[in-house]
């Protein structure tokens, strides 16, 4: 029989202990806080995305009533996304489709789960139900260059 440290058999312990509370909460952070992974759902040219596609005329697009794509592109010159406006009707989901026509941006839209990186040549995706009617302001969280300050945006929900 192999001899253990008291003081191994303990660390042992707690480190079994803090995997099992790591993967309770990302399990409740997964189902119950409705958390989603964003994914990129397609690669497109990052040269021809603000000339062809739905990116070269960004915005609201509805698909049916009460369901809505919102297109953005992100540009690092001069610094914006695009468009930096939207108006959407209460009780609506959204689904973000957001790309970068040249460097990597991040898109944080406040008080939802709504945070990814956007890169150029994907198109990253998620979707949020706006309950809440209110202003909802996006920002970059990616330093992308001397604008980054001014990389911001709003959502108005009515």
């Amino acid at each position: 029989m192999m001899h253990i440290d008291p003081y191994e058999k303990k660390f042992m312990v707690i480190g079994v202990v803090v995997l099992v509370i790591f993967a309770i909460s990302i399990t409740v952070a997964g189902f119950m806080l409705g958390i989603q992974v964003p994914s990129p759902s397609q690669l497109i040219d990052p040269n021809t995305v603000s000339s062809q596609g739905p990116f070269s005329d960004p915005g609201l697009k509805e698909l049916s009533p009460g369901n809505y794509e919102l297109y953005i592109r992100a540009e690092a010159s001069p610094w914006r996304f695009y468009p930096d406006e939207v108006t959407v009707p209460i009780g609506s989901t959204v689904t973000f489709q957001v790309t970068s026509a040249d460097v990597q941006h991040g898109f944080k839209l406040q008080d939802t789960n709504i945070n990814f990186m956007v890169l150029p040549g994907q198109v990253s995706t998620l979707t949020y139900t706006f309950d809440e009617p209110g202003e909802y302001p996006y920002i970059c969280t990616e330093y992308c260059g001397v604008g980054h300050q001014n990389m911001y945006g709003v959502i108005t929900v009515k």
